[in-house]
C-alpha cells in the first residue's frame, strides 16, 4: 500500500511540473516589466514613442532612443487615432494563440490524469501489485533457488536417522532414472513429525539445498483468508507454479492449520479449511499428475490430521524428527559453536550430558545466551562458566537479586528446598540433585534442580513414586521446622496429584484397579475431534479411582515425612549453608549428606572486568527444577 501511494504521488508531481513548464512557456513573452497605461500615454504625448505593435490589447513599443517597453490597453477606442496624431508608427498583429497540441494538452490533462490513476488502481487490485484485492487467489509461497538457499545436510545435526530417510529424495531429484528403471516410485509427500524446535524446517531446506532445486516455502495459515474459496484457489496456484519449476520441493509448515479431520469440531463439515484440505488432496493425488513435485510438510500434531491426507499416494512417508540424544546434542552444539569463539575449557560432550530433553532450538539458544554472558564481562572467548550461567538461566529462570525477601520467608524457602533435596538424596530411584538455590529465579523463590544421569525414555513405577515423595518434601520441611504452611508448595501438589492420577487412570500402575484406562474423552473440540464425549466410567469406579489416588499420595507423603524426621540434622545443616551461601552444588550437598562440613564454594573464573554477583558453580547439567 505504501508503494502504491508513493507511485501515485510521483505521477501527480510529474503532472504538476509539466503544467508549470507549459504555463511558463505560454507566458514567456509577458515576463518583461509592464508599464502603466497612463505612463505609456504620457510618453506618447511627449513624443518619446517611435513605433507601437498592437497584439490584441498588448502594446509593444519602441522609444525614440531604441528602448523596448510593453503595456496593456484597457480597450481605449481612441488609442490608434492618438498614436497617429502624435506621429507614432502603428503596426497590428493578431493575438498569439497557443498551439493546437497545447490546447489539447491543457484541456485533456485532468482527464488523462484521472484515467491514469484509475488504471493504476485497477492493476493493483488485479494482482499487479503485492496484496491487491483480486490477488487473494494467488499463492503466497516464497521460492528459494540455488543461489538463495545455502543450507545443506552439514548444517543439520542430531537427527541422523531422519537425514538418512530423506536422502532418497535428494538422490531422486538429482537422478530420477535411478529409481524409475526398476519400477520404483518416489514418495509424493513426506510428513515430518516432531516436537517444536527439533529442526523440521531446517531439514526440509537442507533437502532442497543438497538437490539444488527450487524450494517453495509456505505456512499452513497462509492459505486461510476471510473470503470463501481463497484457500483452495491458493492451493491450485501454488501447485501450478510448482509444476512450472519441476523438479522442485513444496514445503508446508504447520500443516495442521488446514489439514485437520474433515467434519470435526463445531464448524460443521463445509468450512473454508475443509475446502482448502480437499483441494490439496486432489492436487497431491488426483486425475492430474504432479510429476517432479515433492511435498514436504511439518507438524507437531499428527494426531489431528485427516486420514485421507496420511494415506499412501499423498503423504507416503512419515519421518519422525525426535528430540536429540546425548550424541545428537553434542553434534548440534558443535554446529552452533562454529560461529562463536570458544575457550579451550569448553567441552561440548559435557554440556550435552547436562542438557537432556533440550531440542536443537534450545541448544542454539543456550550457545547464544552463553555468548551474551561472556560479552557482558568483556571476555574475548566464551568459557565453560558462561555455559553454566546460561544453562541455569534457561532451566531455572533469570536471577532476581534485587528482590528483597523478609528473613523469615528466606528461612522458610531454605527449609523448603532442603526438604526436597534430602528426600531426593535418600530415595533410591531419583535423579541426582545438581544444584539448590534460594536466589529467586523467574517466578520461583527457590529452586532444587535434579540432573538425570542419562537420557530416559520411560518411567517405572518406583521412580514415579519416589518423584511424588520428593515433591512433598518441601511442604513437610516447612511444617516440621517452621511450624507453618505456605503457598509455596502449590505447584508441588499439582504435579504430584497429576502424576498419581495418571498412574491410576492411564498407566495401569494400581494393583487395586489393574491395567485399564479410566477416564473420559477430554479432547478439545477444535483440535480436530468430535464434539461429543463418551462417559465410559461409572460413578462407583471413579470413587475407587479417587481412593487409589488418595492412597498413593498419603503413602508417599508419609514416606517423605519419615525420611525428613529421621534426618533433621542434615536438613538443618543444609539450611544453614543455604542461608550463608544461597546456592549449593552437588559436591557440597554430598558433603552434608555424609555428615561432613560442606566445602567452600568454587571460585568463579574472572574475565577482563569484575564478574556479576557470585553464583555457585557445579557440574554441568540440566533438569526440570522443583520451584518454591
Amino acid at each position: 500500500m505504501n508503494n502504491m501511494f508513493k507511485n501515485l504521488v510521483i505521477w501527480l508531481v510529474i503532472g504538476m511540473v509539466l503544467m508549470t513548464v507549459f504555463n511558463q512557456f505560454n507566458t514567456r513573452h509577458t515576463t518583461q516589466a509592464m508599464m502603466d497605461y497612463s505612463q505609456f500615454y504620457n510618453e506618447v504625448k511627449a513624443g518619446n514613442i517611435a513605433e507601437v505593435v498592437i497584439e490584441g490589447r498588448n502594446l509593444k513599443a519602441k522609444t525614440t532612443d531604441g528602448k523596448s517597453i510593453t503595456s496593456y490597453s484597457p480597450g481605449d477606442i481612441w488609442l490608434i487615432s492618438d498614436l497617429l496624431k502624435y506621429g507614432v508608427k502603428v503596426k497590428a498583429k493578431p493575438e498569439e494563440e497557443p498551439s493546437l497540441l497545447m490546447n489539447i494538452f491543457v484541456s485533456w490533462f485532468p482527464m488523462l490524469l484521472l484515467i491514469g490513476v484509475w488504471v493504476f488502481f485497477m492493476r493493483q487490485m488485479h494482482g499487479g501489485g503485492r496484496g491487491g484485492a483480486f490477488s487473494f487467489g494467488k499463492s503466497r509461497a516464497r521460492m528459494l533457488d540455488e543461489s538463495t538457499n545455502t543450507v545443506t545436510f552439514a548444517d543439520v545435526a542430531g537427527c541422523e536417522e531422519a537425514k538418512e530417510e530423506v536422502s532418497e529424495l535428494v538422490d531422486f531429484l538429482r537422478d530420477p532414472s535411478k529409481f524409475q528403471k526398476l519400477g520404483g516410485r518416489i514418495p509424493k509427500g513426506v510428513l515430518m513429525v516432531g516436537n517444536p524446535g527439533t529442526g523440521k524446517t531446517l531439514l526440509a531446506r537442507a533437502i532442497a539445498g543438497e538437490a539444488k532445486v527450487p524450494f517453495f516455502s509456505i505456512s499452513g495459515s497462509d492459505f486461510v483468508e476471510m473470503f470463501v474459496g481463497v484457500g483452495a484457489a491458493r492451493v491450485r496456484d501454488m501447485f501450478e507454479q510448482a509444476k512450472k519449476h519441476a523438479p522442485c520441493i513444496v514445503f508446508i509448515d504447520e500443516i495442521d492449520a488446514v489439514g485437520r479431520q474433515l467434519g470435526a469440531g463445531l464448524g460443521g463439515g463445509n468450512d473454508e479449511r475443509e475446502q482448502t484440505l480437499n483441494q490439496r488432496l486432489v492436487e497431491m493425488d488426483g486425475f492430474e499428475a504432479t510429476a517432479g513435485v515433492i511435498v514436504i510438510a511439518a507438524t507437531n500434531r499428527p494426531d489431528v490430521l485427516d486420514p485421507a491426507l496420511m494415506r499412501p499416494g499423498r503423504f507416503d512417508r512419515q519421518v519422525v524428527v525426535p528430540l536429540p540424544d546425548i550424541r545428537g546434542r553434542e553434534m548440534i552444539l558443535l554446529v552452533h559453536m562454529r560461529k562463536v569463539p570458544m575457550a579451550p575449557d569448553v567441552k561440548a560432550d559435557i554440556i550435552a550430558r547436562g542438557t537432556p530433553g533440550m531440542s536443537g532450538a534450545d541448544l542454539a539458544n543456550l550457545v547464544n545466551e552463553a555468548a551474551l554472558f561472556a560479552a557482558r564481562q568483556s571476555k574475548r572467548l566464551v568459557d565453560m562458566d558462561d555455559f553454566e550461567r546460561a544453562k541455569d538461566k534457561i532451566i531455572m529462570g533469570a536471577e532476581r537479586r534485587s528482590m528483597v525477601m523478609p528473613e523469615e520467608e528466606r528461612r522458610n524457602t531454605a527449609y523448603h528446598e532442603s526438604g526436597h533435596t534430602v528426600v531426593a538424596k535418600l530415595l533410591p530411584k531419583t535423579d541426582p540433585v545438581h544444584k539448590v538455590t534460594i536466589i529467586p529465579r523467574g517466578r520461583a523463590l527457590g529452586v532444587t534442580m535434579q540432573l538425570p544421569v542419562e537420557d530416559r525414555y520411560s518411567m517405572d513405577r518406583e521412580r514415579l513414586l519416589s518423584t511424588i515423595a520428593v515433591l512433598f518434601g518441601g511442604r513437610i520441611a516447612e511444617e516440621i521446622f517452621m511450624h507453618q504452611m505456605t503457598t509455596g508448595a502449590s505447584n508441588d501438589f499439582e504435579r504430584a496429584t497429576e502424576m498419581a492420577r495418571r498412574m491410576v487412570t492411564q498407566w495401569g500402575m494400581s494393583d487395586a484397579l489393574g491395567p485399564m484406562v479410566y477416564g473420559e474423552n477430554e479432547g478439545e473440540v477444535f483440535l480436530g475431534r468430535s464434539v461429543t464425549t463418551h462417559k465410559n466410567v461409572s460413578e462407583v469406579t471413579m470413587q475407587k479411582v479417587d481412593q487409589e489416588i488418595r492412597r498413593i499420595i498419603d503413602e508417599q507423603y508419609a514416606l517423605a515425612r519419615r525420611l525428613i524426621e529421621e534426618n533433621k540434622d542434615k536438613v538443618e545443616a543444609m539450611t544453614k549453608a543455604l542461608l550463608e551461601w544461597e546456592t549449593l552444588d552437588s559436591d557440597q550437598l554430598t558433603d552434608i549428606m555424609e555428615g561432613k562440613p560442606p566445602r567452600e564454594p568454587k571460585p568463579k573464573q574472572s574475565g577482563t572486568t569484575p564478574p556479576p554477583p557470585p553464583q555457585k558453580d557445579g557440574t554441568t547439567g540440566a533438569a526440570a527444577p522443583l520451584a518454591t
